[in-house]
């Protein structure tokens, strides 16, 4: 085989390479927009999240109900006009980390609450869609909060199936 030969068969090879990742990458993207997608399924340090990392909405409502959570909603404070979980705590996702930094005495007189344990299980974050509030989670589990839960369903899922 001559030089021009190996060259085109190994271009040839490049491009299916190049074409296959890319549509392995499109296929693995949501059709109907990030704010929605069920596939924001990993954390920071590429760990994938459990059923132990994310409440459900029904999960939500009994934590709720029995006040047995620790609420907390990473909106911007001007989102809250839409509405918001009763008992949520309102921390915007750019405190997060400054937050829980803070001592508890700090994050009493500052929020108003107690600040959660660092193995407290009650302890959940929301946002609108669930994206701000994957993020939150990250800088939680980051500062040692490894028990600290989201709810992916977000304001958005608790509006529409919490009766009017």
């Amino acid at each position: 085989m001559n030089t021009g030969m190996h060259l085109r068969s190994g271009v040839c090879a490049l491009v299916a390479l190049l074409l296959l990742s890319v549509s392995a990458h499109i296929t693995d993207q949501c059709d109907n927009g990030a704010d929605s997608c069920s596939k924001w399924t990993k954390t920071s340090d590429n760990q994938p999240l459990t059923t132990d990392d994310v409440v459900t909405y029904e999960q939500l409502k009994e934590m709720v109900s029995t006040g047995n959570i620790q609420l907390f909603d990473v909106r911007e404070p001007n989102e809250l006009e839409a509405g918001f979980i009763p008992g949520a705590t309102n921390i915007p996702l750019g405190d997060v980390e400054q937050a829980f930094r803070l001592n508890p005495d700090q994050f009493r007189e500052r929020y108003g609450v107690p600040k959660p344990g660092l193995e407290d299980s009650d302890f959940v974050l929301y946002c609108r869609r669930g994206i701000r509030s994957l993020t939150a989670l990250e800088i939680a589990r980051d500062l040692g909060y490894s028990r600290a839960r989201h709810y992916a369903g977000g304001y958005n899922e608790w509006n529409e199936l919490e009766p009017q």
